[in-house]
């Protein structure tokens, strides 16, 4: 489905370019270009723990240098969120690409070198310097480029992102297998693909991407760190100061400080439960994974359907999450230790994609790219706290000890979301569909009584809603 896209789309930009904007393109691209990127990068992602621990590095200095792309993560968001909000999307999305290739081949030259953690540290943090440009910039060029084909700022947009999970999540299946299986052969080959497959995507998108709805700001050299500073600040100030919004940005650093850590130490854990060096059962577990946060995906129209509350799948997917991350940490069984990861990640795949249409409508095109990256910066802000604390747990204690104290923490996230199911309004209901308009419609508070939340009516979103990166 991918590469026809691809085809179908290229063409399109080298016959037409620049290309009429109608909604079916404008998601087509997003879709496609979220896929590839998902495939490139997700070629290493079974095999990262065990690619740095086969070259030196004891357990905890692996989560260093994991908590250190976090830190790049952190450092970087705002600035390349700028970028995008400034430059353009597309020149946030090119540079994101090649920065990962580039990073990625250092990688393998610091295995090669015997390097230490610092070194790993430091290529880790530019790692995370190209994932900030991706974060925010694809999602800012779909919703702008949405409004110039006519469609408002919301529509349809818990639908779209679910799909583009969803395609990502297919994207994730077939590159984490193919790594695992690569990486059986030798841990140094995905990281190869990884690179080959990123230099190729580096020229599609670069006649794929073209800006709608959005219109890049030329400046000089001198201005760009004022201008910069500026809408740094407005969208900062976007995004903090909506009340829902900060609620649900605090809910995600709590689960990222879990969730980071929990994907990774899979990887040496499963093998440590299995008692094998089978690195491409690892692979497959992660390509589970992927397929688990798909279903999740699917779940969000399901249950958008009977339920017309966004907070009521965000309280639900992070309570299932929690008791299901610490549940892995009470069992020596392989096969239940697989299906807790695989609870989590489908509950991962319900809450994204209802975060990511919260903040796109509430966050207007000037500064959409800043918010978002902002969003990724405070869950990146968690993820150091997850990677160095839980690591460190993990490395003096055990895995099981991990995941337990991992999963109970992810349980602080409920009160945020609480608080944001009080705040309620338009911020909290989604549209109703044109065909189910006035048929009515129920929505289980998903609380027990005693929370004190009731169940609203649902209503047509004029608003504002909760996202992600």
């Amino acid at each position: 489905m991918i590469v026809l896209g691809v085809g179908k789309l290229f063409a399109a930009a080298v016959l037409c370019h620049p290309w009429d904007v109608t909604r079916s393109r404008v998601v087509s691209t997003y879709l496609t270009l979220a896929g590839l990127y998902t495939l490139a990068a997700s070629v290493i992602w079974s095999v990262n723990t065990l690619f740095l621990l086969d070259a030196g590095l004891t357990i905890g200095e692996v989560f260093v240098a994991n908590a250190l792309y976090s830190v790049g993560m952190v450092a970087f968001e705002i600035p390349t969120g700028v970028v995008a909000d400034t430059l353009g999307r597309r020149v946030s999305y090119l540079a994101s690409v090649a920065i990962l290739a580039a990073t990625t081949l250092l990688y393998l030259w610091a295995a090669q070198a015997g390097a230490s953690v610092v070194v790993f540290g430091a290529v880790s943090i530019g790692m995370g310097l190209g994932f900030t440009f991706y974060s925010g910039a694809l999602e800012a060029w779909l919703v702008d480029a949405l409004a110039a084909a006519g469609d408002g700022v919301d529509a349809g947009l818990d639908g779209i992102f679910a799909r583009g999970n969803q395609v990502s999540g297919a994207a994730m299946f077939a590159g984490t297998i193919a790594g695992g299986f690569l990486g059986q052969l030798d841990l140094a080959v995905p990281f190869l693909v990884r690179a080959a497959l990123l230099a190729v995507l580096f020229f599609l998108a670069g006649s794929l991407m073209v800006e709608r709805g959005f219109e890049p700001k030329a400046l000089h050299l001198r201005e760009i760190p004022t201008a910069m500073a500026e809408v740094a600040r407005v969208g900062i100030t976007n995004g903090w100061n909506h009340p829902g919004l900060r609620r649900l940005m605090i809910a995600a650093a709590i689960r990222s400080a879990f969730f980071g850590w929990a994907f990774y130490a899979s990887q040496p854990y499963l093998l440590e439960l299995l008692a094998r060096d089978a690195v491409w059962v690892v692979g497959l577990v992660t390509a589970g994974m992927s397929l688990a946060m798909i279903v999740g995906n699917q779940l969000v129209a399901t249950f958008s359907r009977a339920c017309g509350r966004r907070s009521t799948m965000l309280i639900a997917g992070s309570a299932v999450g929690a008791v299901a991350g610490a549940s892995i940490g009470l069992t020596d069984s392989f096969v239940v230790a697989v299906a807790g990861l695989l609870i989590v990640a489908g509950s991962m795949g319900v809450i994204m994609p209802v975060r990511q249409a919260y903040l796109h409508a509430v966050t207007s095109s000037d500064h959409r790219a800043t918010v978002v990256s902002f969003d990724a910066m405070i869950a990146s802000i968690g993820g150091v706290g997850g990677q160095v604390g839980l690591g460190r747990v993990s490395e003096r204690s055990s895995f099981e000890t991990g995941y337990l104290v991992g999963g109970a923490f992810t349980l602080l996230a409920l009160p945020f979301l609480i608080a944001v199911r009080r705040i309620g309004g338009s911020a909290d209901r989604l549209p109703v569909p044109p065909d189910e308009a006035g048929m009515g419609g129920s929505c289980p508070s998903g609380l027990p009584t005693e929370a004190g939340v009731s169940s609203q009516p649902v209503g047509a979103l004029t608003g504002d809603d909760p996202a992600d990166r």
